[in-house]
């Protein structure tokens, strides 16, 4: 057996030992299936997918893709095999398919090595792309070329293989009125002299290595031998094998029928399903069940795309980017950007510029130094967001029919880029995409996450990030055990996660995401486990955890026009369990518990205003909560943290006075209160994102207070609070603290009011009346108008 021929070599059978998604590797093989003409191709790969290589010539495939092969009965026992459009194993079965060749792939079914457990992985990743990324605890690459000399085995790799020849020549530019199909080919060199070279180099290494520390490359190996021995029956020696480098020796090898078979005897097996799956460069460029990562996919495809001056066409394209960000880029910068590339690869001794070169002369002539336009270009043009494309024809579970149908309804199509999406909930497509998104996440099919915050804030409002990843296939075959179609699917997971939920939050969580899904089918078992749950955890942190959620429930069952009578009736009584049991739940707690029930009572508090309340003539349930507030401000034993943010969320709600206000924080703030009690109070009251930075802006009495008691702590207790009061500063607006620190430099006595009892001065300029008065009708004009926006739905 040979693994080269030539006007005097053997016929066949050829084995082309490639590294996989190398563009190099890629025009060698094509080279020599164009001259070999080969009846047969075996591929490595899982033999299971034979009956699917068909559609590698649909018009309808693009690569990237994949070949996902999983366990029937447990589809998170997955894996990958994918091919980029300049991986040699696409090059061989697209050359065998256009030819009319026999192509196989011929690695150990996937059936066996899903079954098997995984072996650990090494420090190393194998240099050959070993599909199953077991690894090696060895880089033969890395080997080889320090043997040359090199200290970076992909340096190595691109000027041995990626830029030249097989013939070993440099390569150049070819004459574009003479170009055959492979890019730099003639008829003066022989194609098979890298497989040459670089079976003899791997020879040399299993040699001293063996199987480098992995018994399982020798049962797969076992298995190629026996494909190849049943390849050659049929088809004598006219068969090229493509498989990673390191096998070659192995298959090479002459080896005993009855040792491959004693190899092969008993291995464990489970019942598989295979199908094609897009892939994207970003998937390609980082590890993750395939061994086979590279750095530079998009590099790489273009360097295989390129029929001509790469380093020409990749300047032009690094040009083309940086000019649609709006950076100044001339044909001049591309011309000084290949020469230095050039100039760079001489002085290093390279026979073409390569990614290193082209990278440091576009930071020297297009970046101006820089390296911030240099992350934007190693994102999308040296990796890249080519997502591939598979057709309808390839078989898939009837899960992701449905979604791919939805996906096409509703004009979603899934992309490798991020992008935004907007939705207004009261336009019937919008809507079902909602639905179809937080179906989706409900299922664990993450393909878009909630981005609300940077538009409109109103119910009928959802913003979304979308970003289509290759493990997301994945996840729908796993939640395919749940049903055929989205929406029964995301129904049975809800009523599962419901039956084992432990926790009453988890529940009123999961209601609201049923609600935001539209999963009227899966209420009636989330009411069960909720009222089960609620009656009974008496515990009010897990109630006041669990309040909000409920509540945004019925916000959200009010705007989608979902039924949700028996959610407010549980709602109510968790409601009116926290206001009897918060008050002694927040006493005695240290400073950390303070800080959560500090959050659990914003919740509680924002959730209490969407709550159906009593009739007019009753103690309504806000009432009662305005209460609570009371008592947490005036009790001495609850925290500071906790009292200066009751004082705070009634006066926000009109239910006490700035003169009140002024009282509780003047009491907090008295001499004889610990600095660190005080400053956990100042804290409360005006620290977070509850605005509390414009209150002290426009309130100069409260900030005249807060001036004096900060001034008037003792040097010694200073360095205690600092950190709390930095907390709370650092949380505002840089507007905001710029307003504060001029209105503190100004200092008191610039005719601002002085605080009631206070004896301090007041900040800043005294009102204006008559100029205030001059904007009440603007102000009521335009309050006006909002609230008409809000009656007709326009979020409130």
């Amino acid at each position: 057996m040979t693994t080269s021929t030539g006007p005097d070599a053997p016929a066949g059978p050829w084995l082309l030992g490639v590294r996989h998604h190398g563009p190099g590797s890629a025009r060698a093989v094509r080279a020599v299936l164009d001259t070999a003409r080969p009846r047969a191709v075996l591929i490595e790969g899982p033999p299971e997918a034979d009956a699917l290589l068909a559609l590698a010539a649909d018009p309808d495939m693009r690569p990237p893709v994949a070949l996902l092969a999983h366990v029937v009965d447990d589809p998170r026992r997955a894996s990958f095999w994918p091919m980029a459009e300049f991986s040699p194993e696409w090059v061989a079965l697209r050359w065998a398919l256009d030819a009319g060749a026999e192509v196989r792939f011929i690695d150990l079914p996937a059936a066996h090595s899903l079954a098997a457990e995984p072996e650990p992985e090494s420090e190393g990743e194998r240099p050959d792309g070993d599909k199953e990324g077991d690894g090696l605890r060895i880089d033969p690459i890395g080997l080889l070329a320090e043997t040359a000399g090199y200290d970076d085995p992909e340096r190595w790799w691109e000027d041995v293989v990626e830029h030249r020849h097989p013939d070993g020549t440099r390569q150049h530019t070819p004459d574009p009125h003479n170009s055959p199909d492979l890019p730099g080919t003639s008829d003066s060199y022989d194609p098979y002299s890298p497989f040459v070279v670089l079976g003899e180099a791997m020879t040399a290494l299993r040699e001293a290595y063996g199987d480098g520390g992995h018994a399982r490359d020798l049962v797969r190996e076992a298995y190629m031998r026996q494909q190849l021995r049943a390849a050659r029956r049929e088809f004598g020696d006219e068969v090229a094998v493509v498989c990673g480098a390191w096998h070659v020796p192995a298959l090479a090898a002459k080896v005993a029928v009855g040792a491959d078979r004693a190899l092969l005897k008993g291995l464990p097996k489970a019942k598989t399903e295979l199908t094609w799956v897009p892939w994207t460069h970003r998937r390609l460029a980082r590890r993750s069940g395939y061994g086979a990562g590279i750095d530079s996919p998009g590099w790489y495809g273009h360097l295989f795309a390129a029929r001509d001056r790469p380093v020409e066409r990749w300047m032009t394209k690094v040009a083309g980017l940086l000019r649609e960000e709006d950076r100044q880029v001339s044909s001049a910068h591309v011309i000084e950007a290949v020469r230095l590339a050039g100039t760079l690869a001489a002085m290093r001794g390279r026979p073409l510029p390569g990614l290193a070169e082209t990278t440091d002369a576009v930071r020297a002539v297009m970046c101006e130094g820089s390296d911030v336009p240099l992350a934007l270009i190693q994102d999308r043009l040296v990796v890249g967001d080519v997502l591939g494309e598979v057709p309808d024809a390839a078989p898939a579970v009837p899960l992701q029919r449905d979604l791919t149908r939805a996906q096409r309804t509703l004009r979603l199509k899934p992309e490798a880029l991020e992008r935004e999406l907007d939705l207004d909930l009261r336009k019937e497509t919008d809507a079902a995409r909602s639905r179809l998104l937080h179906r989706l996440r409900l299922l664990g099919v993450d393909w878009g996450e909630r981005a609300d915050g940077r538009g409109s804030t109103g119910t009928f409002r959802e913003g979304w990030r979308l970003r289509w990843e290759p493990e997301l296939s994945v996840r729908v075959a796993e939640a395919g055990v749940w049903g055929t179609t989205v929406e029964a699917a995301a129904t049975a997971r809800a009523e599962a996660d419901a039956a084992e939920a432990t926790v009453l939050g988890e529940i009123t969580a999961l209601a609201e995401r049923c609600l935001l899904a539209e999963l009227s089918d899966a209420l009636p078992v989330l009411m069960r486990a909720l009222a089960d749950r609620a009656a009974l955890d008496t515990d009010v942190a897990h109630l006041a955890e669990a309040l909000p959620a409920l509540a945004r429930t019925l916000r959200y069952g009010d705007v989608r026009g979902t039924r949700t009578a028996a959610l407010a009736e549980v709602a109510t009584g968790l409601a009116e369990r926290i206001c009897v049991g918060l008050p002694p739940a927040c006493t005695g707690l240290d400073a950390d518990g303070a800080t959560a029930m500090r959050r659990r009572v914003d919740g509680v508090h924002a959730a209490m205003s969407l709550l159906p309340d009593a009739p007019e003539g009753s103690t309504t349930l806000r009432d009662r909560w305005a209460g609570v507030l009371a008592k947490l401000a005036g009790r001495d034993s609850v925290p500071g943290e906790i009292r200066g943010r009751a004082v705070r969320l009634l006066l926000d709600d009109g239910r006490l006075d700035a003169s009140e206000a002024e009282r509780y924080m003047g009491l907090a703030l008295s001499v004889g209160t610990p600095p660190g009690d005080a400053a956990a109070w100042i804290e409360g009251f005006v620290g977070g994102a509850s605005g509390g930075g414009m209150l002290l802006v426009h309130d100069e009495r409260l900030l005249a207070l807060v001036d004096t008691w900060l001034t008037g702590v003792p040097a010694d207790a200073f360095t205690d609070v600092l950190p709390l009061l930095r907390r709370t500063f650092s949380a505002y607006e840089p507007g905001v603290r710029r307003t504060l620190g001029e209105l503190v430099r100004r200092g008191p006595g610039t005719g601002g009011p002085a605080p009631s009892g206070s004896g301090a001065p007041g900040f800043g300029a005294a009102l204006d009346e008559e100029r205030a008065d001059a904007m009440e009708p603007l102000l009521r004009l335009l309050l006006d108008r909002q609230d008409g926006n809000n009656l007709a739905g326009v979020g409130n």
